[in-house]
């Protein structure tokens, strides 16, 4: 009952007494409670509609992804970059956070073959593509990768923070020359920073790494 016709049927008169009828009050106000119920009800109704419905804009947190050729399971806030999964849900902590801004190359990773700065990649993004880290070039056996074998009997790194970097890109460049010159690994290196500059033990690491790989 809309709430002109509540008012009216409260103000219904008693034409023996002149006043508002007992009959007519009883029957506004039930009238009125019904009315209040069901507009509650309604808005009940709308409110549930509302939390079923996904909101504008969000996307599916619990997602696979393909690391190291294994599918994991996590769930991922729609804003996270792909070294904080890594790192934070998935305990791969050899893939480090240097400038957490795409320049240091502390945190690269291999998406498909190719080096890629893991702290500039949303994990969104990534679904459905092969994502290697460090932890994935060492053989079930537990033989090393040539380029950390490499690395391990050149001493190429003082600190080694910057190393599982450097590490995947020297992965990624030798799957594509297996002989490199001393120039061309160095300039694929080029996106990696080291902070104790230790550029020429890399490089000889490197070059090291290429004679493995061509002797395997």
């Amino acid at each position: 009952m809309a709430s002109g016709e509540i008012i009216e049927t409260i103000g219904t008169t008693d034409k023996t007494n002149g006043g508002v009828s007992r009959r007519g009050f009883i029957k506004g106000a039930i009238a009125s409670g019904a009315a209040v119920s069901s507009s509650a009800y309604v808005f009940r109704e709308q409110i549930g509609v509302l939390a079923q419905s996904p909101a504008l804009g969000a996307v599916e947190r619990l997602i696979t992804l393909n690391v190291n050729g294994q599918s994991r399971r996590v769930d991922v806030a729609k804003q996270e970059t792909l070294v904080m999964t890594l790192r934070y849900k998935l305990g791969l902590t050899g893939t480090k956070i240097g400038c957490d801004r795409a320049e240091c190359g502390s945190c690269t990773v291999l998406i498909d073959g190719l080096p890629h700065y893991a702290c500039s990649v949303l994990t969104h993004n990534v679904r459905g593509r092969a994502i290697q880290t460090i932890e994935g070039l060492e053989r079930p056996d537990g033989t090393l990768h040539p380029v950390q074998q490499a690395v391990v009997d050149e001493q190429g790194f003082q600190c080694a923070f910057c190393m599982s970097g450097f590490i995947m890109s020297a992965t990624a460049l030798l799957e594509e020359n297996p002989n490199p010159t001393r120039t061309q690994a160095a300039e694929a290196l080029s996106g990696n920073l080291c902070r104790c500059a230790d550029y020429n033990k890399i490089l000889d690491s490197v070059m090291r790494a290429a004679e493995y790989t061509r002797g395997a």
